[in-house]
């Protein structure tokens, strides 16, 4: 069966582009000319992957991929002309898997687009691992959940996966480029902003105190750690 993308771009020149590589390479495509649209569609299908562009009309990119994030965890690969560290980092942190700036290759483009569909099936396919507690977090492995006091927290998946990581491996420092290895499941390309927003934003969810971490901190000069060893409920 084929995998399903849908494309997210007003421009008919480039939209008509990115489709025809995309069924060339034996992808079924759907395309949403502005936010609005994007967002009907979604509702009306299961994709595998979404391209999308920011600036649209109707709703904008950043809307649309807020909408995405609060019902799915499908990839979402950022396409824009707003090529900036700050751009990049700020959608990455609403839970964006990828970014392209514009103009980007086609072969570019097919690249990204399979190595964030390949870092899905592999997640899907990833071990189940148990309950664990860390400090007054209760994190679930099987469901992917995380409670702070048993209220329960509302992390993207990169935040989950960066958290995950670190608690996995509770004796271990990661440097920036070893998480975005990990995380991302590439050579890390993106400037410092990129994990300093993940890092900070689960701070502000996961910590009673962001400013003085805990949970995750610093290991300067080297990158981050678990500061409290896991425990698993009712041990």
């Amino acid at each position: 069966m084929k995998q399903r993308i849908l494309v997210v771009e007003d421009n008919t020149i480039a939209s008509k582009a990115i489709t025809a590589k995309l069924r060339e390479e034996l992808f079924d495509v759907r395309i949403a000319a502005d936010g609005n649209e994007a967002i009907k569609a979604f509702d009306e299908g299961e994709y595998d992957a979404v391209l999308l562009d920011l600036i649209l009309p109707g709703k904008n990119g950043e809307d649309v991929l807020k909408y995405i994030r609060s019902v799915s965890d499908v990839p979402v690969i950022i396409i824009s002309a707003k090529d900036t560290d700050v751009e990049k980092a700020i959608n990455l942190g609403l839970g964006a898997d990828d970014y392209l700036s514009k103009p980007f290759s086609m072969l570019e483009l097919i690249a990204r687009v399979k190595a964030v569909l390949r870092r899905s099936n592999r997640n899907l396919g990833a071990p189940i691992k148990p309950r664990l507690s860390v400090k007054n977090l209760e994190i679930n492995f099987n469901t992917f959940e995380v409670f702070k006091d048993g209220v329960q927290v509302d992390l993207t998946s990169k935040e989950f996966d960066i958290l995950k990581l670190l608690v996995s491996n509770p004796e271990q420092t990661f440097s920036k480029q070893m998480i975005y290895r990990s995380i991302w499941g590439e050579e890390y390309y993106f400037n410092d902003n990129v994990i300093n927003v993940h890092i900070r934003r689960l701070r502000e969810k996961i910590e009673d105190d962001p400013s003085d971490p805990e949970v995750v901190v610093t290991k300067w000069g080297f990158g981050y750690r678990l500061g409290i060893v896991p425990e698993t409920p009712g041990e």
